[in-house]
């Protein structure tokens, strides 16, 4: 039973405030590292399985959910992402851990990895890439095209972006078409989707384009094969922003690296597939740190499937 709660912020010496809630015991510790515009929606059936049995440290990125800007705004992406990563893991008195990563998390995980290699106990990577996104979504480069113009209009009208996105992500039409184009709205629930697009209707879009900016360009693929700690990679069979080939590429090119495929998996499968994902990380966790599986707590979805 998860017995250990803490809630809190921790203040960079740039002036941001960055949210973090650390719950359960046991070791190995996990982090869970979110994707783009997210603020943990994705990990709602993971975090409780895993916190039942071990300590969980879940955090915001800049300018995302409870996370504020620094006080330069400019200061935002992977560069501070890592950083900020390791003040909270010294905050909270967590040596090492095993990071997952979901969409942006993936290379924020791998990132870290490579910047602070003796934090990383494991890496369990969920529907996202090694870098460079714009040129892999819907397996086009479109987006990277397209990409400069809508930034530019964003940040050059900043307080117009805010309004229309906040209107936009709170219609039907932008749930209806998600739904039926870039998720599997057979496996989801469309409750389990709703607050992304709450998140992302409260959200600076300014913060979501110059993270993602500064994800454009950034690879890890060179220091893949230097990932030396277990990792398990999951890719969705129908994923459209992170295409499976891509994630089992991933895991191919890291040594000993794990893949396995969700049947049916859109980029939100760990919502969609719950219950086979909990089973492939339990079997993870037991065949590379000896973790004993047990029974799972109220109200998660047990590993079945």
């Amino acid at each position: 039973m998860a017995t250990y709660y803490r809630q809190d912020f921790l203040r960079t010496p740039d002036g941001a405030s960055l949210y973090f809630r650390v719950q359960g015991e046991g070791q190995p510790a996990m982090v869970l590292c979110d994707g783009l515009g997210c603020d943990g929606f994705a990990w709602k059936y993971l975090d409780p399985y895993l916190s039942e049995r071990h300590r969980v440290l879940r955090w915001h990125y800049r300018g995302h959910g409870s996370s504020s800007m620094p006080e330069d705004d400019r200061r935002i992406g992977m560069d501070y992402t890592c950083a900020d990563l390791e003040q909270l893991m010294e905050a909270v008195g967590l040596p090492s851990a095993i990071l997952f990563g979901h969409s942006m998390g993936v290379q924020v995980a791998l990132e870290f990895h490579r910047r602070c290699p003796s934090r990383v106990a494991g890496l369990v990577l969920v529907c996202g890439s090694y870098g460079n996104p714009l040129d892999t979504f819907h397996d086009h480069t479109l987006l990277r095209r397209a990409f400069p113009a809508v930034r530019d209009a964003i940040e050059n009208r900043r307080v117009l972006a805010r309004k229309v996105t906040s209107l936009l992500m709170k219609t039907e039409l932008v749930v209806q078409f998600a739904l039926r184009t870039e998720l599997n709205r057979f496996l989801l629930d469309r409750g389990d989707i709703a607050p992304y697009f709450d998140h992302l209707a409260r959200m600076d879009p300014v913060a979501f384009v110059r993270t993602l900016d500064s994800l454009k360009d950034h690879t890890t693929w060179d220091h893949l094969p230097h990932v030396r700690v277990p990792t398990l990679v999951f890719g969705g069979e129908t994923d459209r922003f992170t295409p499976a080939w891509l994630s089992r590429r991933m895991a191919e090119t890291i040594p000993g690296g794990e893949f396995t495929l969700i049947p049916g998996g859109s980029h939100t499968a760990p919502l969609e597939q719950p219950g086979l994902v909990q089973r492939r990380v339990e079997r993870f966790l037991r065949t590379h740190f000896g973790v004993r599986p047990g029974p799972p707590p109220p109200g998660v979805v047990p590993p079945s499937g």
